[in-house]
């Protein structure tokens, strides 16, 4: 538990604080850190302390006031969106009074900014919107973007196709063109200056060595597997003192060590793969390697350039799930099939692998009788094998990767399916839901918290107005569906007719 919530308190401070509050000067950042891991100090302060009681169980009411009604959240709240808000304001002012200004005042140092551009270019940047295609109206010019308001006369992936094409060919690759909805549900166009045109074509950060970096993955990749390994001879039953006194029988644990990184490489590759396909700019797959837990935290590819629109988006973000599902299921089938079935007891549950209780889930469920046959009835639990052990390891992660909050990938498949707004409402439905199921299986708690902590708007792709196909909204229906089978318990009437 404490080492949950040291690597919480890190994520916390890295990901969130200094990434998405380092702007807001209402408040001092050690204050908001502080607001923001309150509750899970709380909730690991109360299992410390109930977990040595006959029952172990925190009052539910407790739990939801953390979350839902605590005052440190309204505080949390009231810190985040008062100073955004005050942020916001004191901006929009700045910016009224640049636009405001005369034509004179371009040699300031302020106009300068907010203006980047100047009358010719002006003249040049209104004859790259046909007025068939989007009639544009006004120009907002602001310090992060220009803003380009008009209406929309044609499909709205050709009139981004149009309009870019158009900008690239006047403006070169000067600016990002960005295609959003406005809160009134008009789409408008902004111009936003490319960071990657300042980069010098043969300089080194842009070279594909430096932005691959195979020898960093290839080593990152061997250590992994030293660690999966030794983690896994642990999970085959190996004591430390045979291990101490024979270090060759650490390969027991490769059956372990290369599941798990099949997995998890197949899914970071299917990221990969579909990124080249969109032309996307992106690393190679990192491994996080971990001497302790279960030999890894996971691993992950860098996206370097922005996603062109929402169709790259989901394909993105589902190709990893499914990629790494196909890979799951044959060895956790075989790993089942392979393990034990020994009687069920209080202590098993969905993540213990000495007495897996194979109801907590009801994909789990199918796939264990589909395995096991008559062996397994309503009263056995399994004993895993270290093969099957990685496959449940890999429903856990697809599942995790499935949650449709911010920027996981069920966050980018919903933000691809529904748009940038409802995606985010979606999330914030998806963290009740959860912590709703945390109730159920206390192994979720770590989800909950986890979750609550991910920002739930996804960062927009270039063209984040053109929709999906069916073909696609069907897959994405699929994943969800997936992601219900993986982690809610077998009702009860499928427990009665497989068992």
């Amino acid at each position: 538990m404490i080492f949950w919530l040291i690597l919480l308190g890190i994520s916390v401070y890295f990901f969130v604080v200094q990434r998405s509050f380092a702007p807001i000067k209402q408040a001092p950042l050690w204050l908001l850190y502080l607001v923001m891991l309150s509750p899970a100090l709380v909730l690991v302060a109360l299992l410390l302390v109930e977990g040595n009681s006959q029952d172990g169980q925190l009052p539910v009411g407790l739990i939801l006031s953390l979350f839902v009604i605590c005052p440190i959240i309204f505080i949390y709240w009231y810190l985040t969106q008062g100073g955004r808000m005050s942020g916001d304001a004191n901006h929009n002012d700045k910016e009224s009074s640049a636009v405001r200004s005369s034509p004179a005042d371009t040699s300031s140092k302020d106009n300068a900014v907010v203006r980047p551009i100047d009358r010719e270019e002006e003249a040049r940047l209104h004859n790259c919107f046909p007025w068939s295609v989007y009639y544009l109206q006004n120009i907002e010019y602001r310090p992060q973007a220009m803003i380009c308001r008009g209406q929309l006369r044609t499909q709205p992936t050709i009139a981004y196709d149009t309009v870019s094409e158009n900008i690239r060919s006047k403006f070169g690759n000067r600016f990002l063109v960005v295609f959003q909805e406005g809160l009134n549900g008009k789409p408008f166009f902004a111009l936003v200056p490319n960071p990657q045109a300042k980069e010098k074509s043969g300089s080194e950060a842009s070279s594909p060595a430096a932005l691959h970096r195979p020898w960093f993955a290839l080593g990152l990749l061997l250590i992994t597997l030293c660690t999966t390994t030794l983690v896994g001879a642990f999970i085959a039953g190996l004591e430390e003192e045979s291990l101490q006194a024979d270090y060759t029988l650490i390969l027991q644990g490769l059956p372990y060590a290369l599941s798990l990184m099949a997995i998890l490489g197949t899914h970071e590759m299917g990221h990969y793969l579909m990124a080249r396909h969109h032309h996307i700019r992106t690393t190679l797959p990192y491994f996080i390697p971990v001497p302790f837990f279960l030999g890894t935290f996971g691993a992950f590819i860098q996206l370097r350039s922005p996603v062109p629109n929402r169709r790259a988006l989901f394909d993105v973000g589902i190709a990893g799930p499914m990629a790494g599902l196909v890979v799951t299921l044959p060895l956790l089938i075989w790993g089942l099939a392979n393990s034990e079935v020994v009687g069920l007891t209080d202590e098993a549950s969905l993540l213990n692998f000495q007495a897996l209780e194979p109801r907590a889930s009801t994909l789990l469920l199918i796939l264990s009788k589909l395995a096991l046959g008559a062996g397994l009835s309503a009263e056995s639990a399994i004993q895993l094998h270290p093969v099957a052990v990685a496959g449940c390891l890999g429903l856990v992660v697809t599942a995790l990767n499935l949650m449709p909050v911010g920027q996981l990938d069920g966050g980018h498949i919903v933000h691809a399916m529904y748009g940038q707004r409802m995606g985010a409402v979606i999330g914030q439905v998806a963290r009740l839901l959860v912590l709703m199921l945390a109730f159920i299986h206390r192994e979720f708690l770590l989800w909950a918290i986890l979750l609550f902590f991910i920002p739930a708007v996804d960062e927009p792709a270039l063209n984040d107005v053109s929709e999906l196909n069916n073909q696609r909204d069907g897959w994405g229906l699929a994943a969800l569906a997936l992601l219900v089978m993986i982690v809610l318990p077998a009702p009860q009437m499928l427990v009665e007719i497989l068992l």
